[in-house]
């Protein structure tokens, strides 16, 4: 009984020792560095526990710069819906002047296309999904503080022409199709309001086809 009594206690030495070579030394071996660390700090006791949890905490402090790395906010998102009392705010803005200056905000934009001569057409939108889907988005899609609305009247008067009194053509502008048909249908909302003044062309009218002359009244 003896015999086997140290045989059995040799197995158990041998499996504790394998166990120690595998996982738990590697555990020691890490928490060895937090336990040297942690002595040379006065006024602190110094265990196991403590040593794990400081091995963990700088790679908790990592992951939080790592996140603070990223990017909250996307210039190519536009799902975001701009109220028009913000954009009116915006136009005057000292943000605003700094940007376009005196000028429209068509003014300095130039379309990209193939060839010498730009196409007949702007492109048809340049948001899909909710983002920018082009590198040369047109004034409107490229600002979203810029809401066309019919209470935008600042916003609206800069695409009407001064001479005509007629809404500038996309050509002239650079807008794509969907901005156009929102800013057509702004202007004639606010027409239709009294928010934007027009001019009434002019018309003579020959009286005589609809009232009587004296001499048809003295004949009578």
């Amino acid at each position: 009984m003896s015999v086997l009594r140290l045989f059995s206690a040799e197995l158990i030495s041998i499996y504790r020792q394998s166990l120690l070579a595998t996982g738990t030394g590697q555990a020691r071996y890490f928490s060895s560095t937090a336990l040297q660390r942690r002595s040379t700090q006065p006024g602190k006791e110094v265990t196991e526990e403590t040593a794990v949890a400081d091995e963990s905490e700088p790679q908790e402090e990592a992951g939080d710069s790592t996140a603070s790395k990223q990017p909250t906010d996307d210039p190519k998102d536009r799902s975001r819906v701009i109220p028009v009392e913000t954009s009116i705010r915006y136009l005057a803005s000292e943000a605003y002047r700094q940007t376009y200056q005196n000028d429209p905000v068509w003014k300095q934009y130039r379309r990209n296309h193939k060839g010498p001569y730009p196409p007949k057409l702007t492109r048809k939108t340049c948001i899909r999904k909710g983002r920018i889907s082009t590198g040369n988005p047109c004034p409107i899609c490229r600002d979203e503080y810029l809401v066309l609305d019919h209470n935008n009247i600042d916003l609206l008067k800069q695409f009407i022409s001064s001479q005509t009194g007629e809404v500038l053509s996309y050509r002239v502008t650079g807008l794509c199709q969907k901005k156009h048909t929102q800013l057509l249908v702004a202007v004639e909302r606010a027409m239709d309001r009294g928010m934007l003044t027009f001019d009434v062309p002019f018309r003579e009218y020959d009286y005589s086809e609809y009232y009587p002359t004296k001499e048809n009244n003295s004949s009578k």
